[in-house]
């Protein structure tokens, strides 16, 4: 019987998946992937998505100890600063943030004094790093190829794969990012699926594959090697890299890519406000 208990939040607007994992006993819990609401055409964020992750946390008396990323999202803003100042809990990310911030600074001429460091994050994790909530261990795997940054959170019998892969009807996340590398990316999904059959599976995001009418975002580890469009036991690496690299070419960006990745690399805080007393995001002509 498993330790934790999973509440799942379902964002329509972004499809994203935020996870409430809570310790049977201790009620000792942790955040996963976290939604900002922002409306692009406006410029406005609003708390609604996240106040649902606080209500629900309040109502449970829950103590939140860690708000954990799977990496920089590219598609959605990350409430973790808002969700910290309501609820406590340490924000932490993959050690890689440090690669993805390097190349983004760059391209958005962030500010000299914006370190490429990741001390925007309170604590950084890698390969092999676990910690606890309760007497529930909390194992990080790094599992890049989307991202250099992605991370895989093990606990008890469920793994938190973000976008490394989706439901088995929809498949793998995409490699056309910088640093993405579908060679990479294969690798970390074989390391999942060597995981025990009945290990859970919550990706990150569900865009209800054409055929089915519920969103969905459990499954098993069973399931994927089985039933996975993109990754079963049947495709070789090389039939993977070569599906990827010629899907991906034919993808448009996120809608949200330019404005979440701005702020997600800065541990979900605005830029600095400039001398009006306004904080602006930007939008680099011809660069992605």
């Amino acid at each position: 019987m498993s330790n934790i208990e999973i509440k799942a939040f379902f964002d329509k607007t972004t499809f994203t998946v935020t996870y409430l994992v809570s310790d049977k006993q201790s009620r000792e819990s942790i955040i996963i992937d976290s939604v900002l609401d922002f409306d692009a055409p406006s410029g406005r964020t609003s708390t609604t998505s996240a106040d649902q992750v606080i209500d629900y946390a309040q109502a449970k008396q829950l103590k939140i100890k860690w708000i954990l990323e799977t990496h920089a999202h590219a598609d959605h803003l990350s409430a973790a600063p808002y969700l910290k100042s309501k609820l406590g809990g340490i924000i932490a990310i993959g050690l890689h943030i440090k690669d993805v911030q390097s190349t983004f600074k760059s391209v958005f001429n962030f500010e000299k004094e914006f370190p490429a460091d990741g001390s925007q994050f309170d604590q950084l994790l890698s390969e092999g790093d676990s910690f606890k909530i309760g007497e529930t261990e909390i194992q990080v795997l790094h599992t890049p190829g989307h991202t250099p940054a992605c991370v895989t959170y093990l606990i008890d019998d469920a793994a938190f794969v973000g976008d490394t892969m989706f439901m088995p009807d929809f498949g793998t996340a995409r490699t056309d990012f910088p640093g993405g590398d579908a060679a990479t990316l294969f690798k970390s999904i074989k390391r999942i699926l060597e995981l025990p059959k009945e290990t859970r599976i919550f990706t990150g995001h569900d865009y209800m594959a054409e055929g089915r009418n519920e969103f969905a975002w459990e499954s098993t580890v069973a399931l994927q090697k089985e039933k996975n469009i993109h990754v079963n036991d049947n495709v070789t690496e090389k039939e993977f890299i070569d599906f990827r690299t010629t899907r991906d070419a034919t993808l448009d960006m996120p809608n949200l890519i330019l404005p979440a990745v701005q702020i997600n690399i800065r541990a979900g805080n605005m830029p600095p406000k400039e001398d009006n007393g306004i904080a602006y995001l930007k939008l680099p002509i011809d660069a992605l």
